[in-house]
């Protein structure tokens, strides 16, 4: 078999998607099971990987004859993905005192790397036993019943615990940029499906500079592998349904690809318990395949199943407090998600008896379409002038925003103020205007070709995009301070705007080729696709480059922090028992000091003397040193009346991400961040 780059690029592109499906689903059985080792893992994961991006690859169909597709799309696919890996690795950051999500989930990391299970022990009777005047929760970990439970999903600490088990806090934290540069290759992947192997650079390029993308992917988030399981479940389903296959015939490729693009799609509620919203679609459009007789259906749902059905054991078996935070807007979408599977179940069962409506005879249904489209673009354009959008329904969340607010000069100060009407605008700042234009006509125009039986191979994307990025601009559910807020975007609205704008750029070029044929006008118009596909690729790619090169992509974030760490680490002994006499920085530090240095940690939050000598007696009669922990050697001495012994193993002066409201983020703040300690030893 020759060894054609359309060929490898199609295969090389749904690797990421394979790879990352094949390990989650045997990693995340040896969590449930207490027994996520190294060497476990390593027995049953690694061949699994192995097996699956040798063999699922061989079923990748070769792109169509018609297309010959040379060498350089493949090189300069290649080229960007290198070279955005070795970019974010340079420059990734050190986010392990938790202040957001990344920090949260280096801690989770960490922890089940290091054991293997969940939950976390208290160890109460290392400490003071049940002295009322202890707690042990803190940001991102959850109290209950004796027991404290990492915030978020289990999916990406899984794959983060690869890159730690090989290098340390060091090789956690360079996992994620990897991560982001295979979810680049993807998108390569599912442009050179859906536009042609040309444009593919191209996507991949303006993902590849856009801000979020690289932010994200400079962190321990969990966007970068949900981007990877999404969009590389899109690739397998294309390449799943590239030939036609009875309900009622033998199991072939396309059944295995539609098996493996379900089961992409479902392990992304093991990642972000929010993935479930983007999958609704999915329901529906496996309801269209039954109807059309299609035989990737059933295999397509099982594998859906079994990755959802994962994915819901991990969020209610291994995170339920973090559901149960997230109850009042996670149960509304369970209520949804039932809706849309009975109304799809009995649609499908009427629909079979009584068969599919023939909408292309609609004569008005394209027209209405196409405008509808247009017409919900400038809704989201004007929706700020006419729709400004207020209510967190937290007053944490308002404080801060003020704050922000204050910072940046705005007025009048409203921290109940969402932002969320400026969601458009944000895609904006981050792709430009030209992109997004050019995005709302080329959905525009695909959807029309779709409602006229056209382009079959686009519907399961344009559903599942035009579903994503429709509702998370109405509501995007973050703290809307960038570049935090841009989290939101990244999986699947920005590529979204990306896809649909090169495809406007390859349907335009292809009706100034037909206008410029040979024949038909002057020399000058032979040259006029060339002009205007180069012209609106620079269109699309500068502001994206314009808006990264002048925001925040010139630093890394919290640099020193692992140095610190360790240096904290070392400074506590095995037998220390720790008490955060710091109210202020208990919730910050205590899972560093429970989950990386592996010493039993505890916070005093309102702390008298009294109860600090009762507490420190109590850890003495165990045999064990107390140390005590603050931000401040001054709270230390008004705790214990002295200096002596005090040290501050954990400094750090680095630069830190801004926080903006009505603008890209620029600049940087600065993260002053120190542990001061006094070791109090046993008989001492």
């Amino acid at each position: 078999m020759r060894l054609l780059p359309g060929r490898l690029l199609a295969r090389v592109t749904a690797l990421p998607a394979i790879a990352a499906s094949a390990w989650l689903l045997v990693a995340f059985p040896l969590l449930a099971l207490g027994s996520f080792t190294p060497v476990a893992a390593a027995v049953l994961g690694t061949p699994a990987v192995i097996a699956a991006c040798v063999l699922v690859p061989r079923f990748v169909p070769d792109p169509p004859e018609d297309e010959a597709v040379p060498w350089w799309p493949l090189v300069l696919v290649a080229v960007i993905t290198v070279g955005f890996a070795v970019v974010q690795v340079a420059y990734h950051a050190e986010a392990l005192v938790i202040r957001r999500d990344p920090a949260s989930y280096a801690m989770y990391t960490v922890w089940i790397a290091e054991n293997g299970h969940l939950p976390i022990p208290q160890q109460r009777e290392l400490i003071a036993g049940d002295d009322p005047a202890l707690s042990y929760q803190s940001l991102a970990h959850y109290d209950r019943d004796g027991a404290i439970w990492p915030q978020f999903m289990a999916g990406a600490p899984l794959v983060t615990s690869i890159g730690y088990w090989l290098g340390g806090l060091d090789g956690m934290l360079v996992t994620t940029p990897f991560l982001g540069a295979l979810g680049v290759l993807a998108f390569a992947g599912l442009t050179a499906r859906l536009v042609g192997a040309r444009w593919a650079p191209l996507g991949a390029l303006v993902l590849a500079v856009c801000l979020p993308q690289q932010w994200v992917s400079r962190f321990t988030y969990s966007e970068p592998l949900t981007q990877i399981l999404l969009i590389g479940g899109m690739v397998l389903a294309y390449d799943a349904l590239v030939r036609r296959t009875a309900l009622t015939d033998r199991w072939s490729a396309s059944h295995t690809l539609a098996a493996a693009a379900g089961l992409a799609f479902g392990l992304a509620l093991v990642v972000r318990i929010d993935a479930i919203r983007d999958l609704l679609p999915v329901v529906g459009f496996i309801g269209l395949l039954l109807l059309a007789r299609r035989g990737q259906a059933l295999p397509l749902l099982g594998g859906l199943a079994l990755g959802v059905g994962l994915g819901l054991y991990a969020g209610y078996g291994l995170s339920l407090p973090y559901l149960e935070y997230l109850s009042d807007s996670l149960n509304p979408l369970l209520l949804i998600s039932a809706a849309v599977i009975a109304v799809t179940a009995a649609a499908t069962a009427a629909l079979w008896r009584f068969g599919i409506p023939r909408v292309e005879r609609v004569r008005w249904l394209p027209h209405a379409v196409t405008a509808l489209a247009l017409l919900t673009m400038v809704g989201f354009a004007i929706r700020p002038l006419f729709w400004p959008d207020y209510g967190h329904g937290s007053d944490f969340t308002d404080a801060w925003v003020a704050s922000v607010q204050e910072r940046e000069g705005l007025w009048p100060i409203e921290g109940s103020r969402t932002y969320y009407d400026m969601s458009l605008y944000w895609v904006g700042w981050y792709v430009g205007l030209g992109t997004v234009l050019f995005a709302s006509l080329g959905v525009a125009l695909v959807l029309r070709r779709l409602v006229l039986r056209r382009d079959p191979q686009w519907l399961l994307p344009a559903m599942l995009l035009v579903w994503t990025v429709t509702t998370t601009l109405l509501r995007p559910a973050i703290t809307p301070d960038h570049p935090w807020a841009s989290r939101r975007l990244i999986v699947l609205v920005i590529p979204a705007f990306i896809l649909f704008a090169v495809w406007f750029l390859a349907w335009l070029t292809r009706r100034c080729t037909v206008a410029g044929a040979p024949g038909r006008r002057g020399a000058a118009f032979q040259v006029l696709p060339a002009v205007v596909a180069a012209s609106a690729s620079l269109a699309v790619f500068l502001p994206a480059a314009a808006t990264s090169a002048a925001g925040i992509m010139g630093y890394r974030q919290d640099v020193g922090s692992v140095a610190a760490t360790e240096e904290l680490c070392a400074s506590l002994s095995e037998d220390a028992s720790v008490v955060v006499v710091d109210p202020g920085m208990a919730g910050n530090y205590m899972p560093l000091l429970r989950n990386v240095c592996g010493v039993p940690t505890a916070a005093m939050d309102e702390p008298t003397p009294e109860d600090l000598d009762r507490v420190v007696a109590e850890i003495h009669g165990r045999g064990r040193d107390a140390v005590l922990a603050a931000s401040d050697w001054q709270v230390l001495e008004g705790l214990t009346g002295s200096t002596e012994n005090v040290e501050r193993p954990f400094h750090v002066l680095a630069q830190m991400d801004p926080s903006t409201l009505m603008e890209p983020p620029t600049g940087h703040w600065t993260f002053n961040e120190s542990v001061w300690v006094t070791v109090l030893p046993a008989g001492g």
